[in-house]
C-alpha cells in the first residue's frame, strides 16, 4: 500500500466523487450525501493505493482556530479533516490509520493540531479507532433522543 497527496485532477474528483457515492449508500453515517467537485475543492487530498486502485482518501484543510479556546488557543493553525474514508473491502487493515499517520506528517510543519467531527452510526468503533488506534483526545459530542 501507498499514501500520498494528490493534486485534484478530473480524474481524483471523478474517483472521489464515486467512492463517497458509495459511502452514502452504506448508509453508515447520519445525514452524509456524496461529495460534488465544490465539496473537494480548497482541500489538500491524500490517497492511499494498493496496486494502481485507490482504497482509501483522506480530505481536509488547514484552518485558523476561532472560538475553541476550551481545546484550541484562538488563532491557532489546525488542520481539519473533512472525510476520511476506506473500501469495506479494505477496512482492518490498517489503510485509515496509515492514511491519518501520513497526514499528520504532512501537515506539522504548518499546523498544531488535528481535528475532526464524525456523525458515523458505530460511534463506539470510531472513537476506538480515533482515541484508542490513532490517540486524538475527545473534546465534545451532540447527543439526541427521539421523543
Amino acid at each position: 500500500m501507498v499514501t500520498r497527496e494528490v493534486p485534484l485532477t478530473d480524474e481524483i474528483v471523478l474517483t472521489l466523487i464515486t467512492m463517497s457515492a458509495d459511502w452514502e449508500a452504506e448508509n453508515s453515517c447520519h445525514g452524509y450525501r456524496k461529495n460534488g467537485r465544490g465539496n473537494l475543492e480548497g482541500n489538500r487530498v491524500f490517497i492511499a493505493e494498493e496496486s494502481g486502485e485507490i482504497i482509501g482518501y483522506l480530505f481536509g484543510k488547514l484552518k485558523k482556530s476561532k472560538n475553541q479556546g476550551a481545546v484550541v488557543p484562538d488563532g491557532t493553525d489546525y488542520f481539519e479533516v473533512e472525510e476520511l474514508y476506506v473500501k469495506p473491502a479494505y477496512r482492518s487493515r490498517g489503510v485509515g490509520s496509515a492514511l491519518f499517520r501520513y497526514v499528520e506528517e504532512q501537515v506539522r510543519p504548518e499546523a498544531k493540531y488535528l481535528m475532526l467531527g464524525t456523525a458515523t452510526k458505530d460511534h463506539r468503533a470510531i472513537l476506538h479507532f480515533y482515541i484508542d488506534e490513532l490517540g486524538m483526545e475527545f473534546w465534545s459530542a451532540a447527543l439526541f433522543k427521539k421523543l
